[in-house]
């Protein structure tokens, strides 16, 4: 028994860690069905499900079905992700088969390549 609270305590600063974690918005514009929209959205749920478990919002705007919200969001190339929250607000363009490129822009990790000489 006199591990049980150590154990609770551990579980609360878990709890906190987990909580303290930011909340994703995320806003996929894609045109239709194409072979490029399906990849990027196929792309996105991996790199979600991988490293966001349960901790984002997702919308996929297809621009066919609801143009003027690539209008109000200024999105002029397929497809395009917009981070929205956190801030600060990030835009990719393309069918986000560079995971790495994805993960540095949404902060899930950092930036490990070094600049050149």
């Amino acid at each position: 028994m006199a591990d049980q609270p150590k154990d609770q305590f551990e579980a609360f600063e878990r709890a906190l860690r987990i909580e303290r974690r930011p909340h994703y918005r995320l806003r996929l514009y894609v045109a239709g069905a194409t072979s490029h929209s399906i990849k990027a959205i196929s792309n996105l749920k991996q790199i979600c499900r991988e490293h966001l478990q349960g901790r984002y919002q997702l919308e996929v705007i297809d621009i066919y079905q609801k143009p003027e919200m690539a209008g109000r969001d200024q999105v002029v190339a397929m497809p395009t992700l917009i981070k929205a929250l956190p801030e600060p607000v990030r835009r990719f363009v393309g069918d986000l088969s560079d995971t790495e490129r994805v993960l540095v822009g949404l902060d899930l990790i950092e930036n490990n390549q070094e600049s050149d000489p």
